[in-house]
């Protein structure tokens, strides 16, 4: 079991070092809306992780991956709600806009960890990965749920741990990070992304 958990830990960090939108959505949060928002969107997107991992364990992934209605509207959600949330970046409405400065920082900063629980736990591949990718480090016999569950726990850590660091160097970046034409742009590109990303799904079979 040591050597599984070894094994799936360092194939974990490479998956979460690896750049993506997950990375890029963290970044961004950071550099518009602070590190407190950023902390909360990275842990929201490692918890959406982590109910994956349950998912599985507990069998609803395996249910996914053999029923296409079912994937088919988890996909459908999922574009939707990539669409949506590109949308709101486009103009410039990722935020509460309007409310006073110290609320909408907090309001902002919870609608990011739900918005980062939902980007993953919405995106149907997220779960067929975790379906195809841990039965890979359990052994016949071993318990599948308990391991399941800790595999799952170790890749969320790891991701809380790296969007940690993220948000540390965005913040010692530089004031110039922090100019509205830059973060305008950010916002834009991100945005570009999360309706590209949406109706890449829309379309997957």
């Amino acid at each position: 079991m040591s050597h599984a958990l070894l094994l799936f830990s360092l194939a974990a960090a490479v998956l979460t070092i690896t750049p993506g939108l997950d990375t890029a959505l963290v970044l961004r949060t950071a550099i518009n809306e602070g590190r407190r928002t950023a902390w909360l969107a990275g842990i929201g997107i490692c918890g959406g992780v982590l109910l994956w991992g349950l998912l599985v364990a507990v069998g609803l992934g395996a249910l996914l991956a053999a029923s296409e209605t079912a994937y088919t509207a988890l996909r459908i959600g999922g574009a939707l709600w990539l669409l949506w949330l590109g949308w709101q970046l486009l103009r410039g409405r990722a935020s509460s806009l309007g409310e006073p400065d110290a609320q909408r920082t907090a309001v902002s900063g919870w609608q990011w960890l739900w918005r980062g629980v939902l980007t993953n736990l919405l995106n149907p591949k997220v779960g067929l990965f975790y379906v195809t990718f841990l039965p890979q480090f359990i052994a016949p016999g071993e318990d599948v749920f308990t391991l399941s569950v800790l595999m799952a726990l170790i890749h969320a850590l790891m991701g809380v741990l790296w969007f940690g660091v993220l948000v540390l160097v965005a913040a010692r970046a530089g004031a110039w990070l922090r100019s509205p034409r830059l973060q305008r742009l950010l916002d834009r590109v991100l945005g570009v992304a999360f309706v590209g990303f949406g109706l890449r799904l829309a379309l997957n079979r």
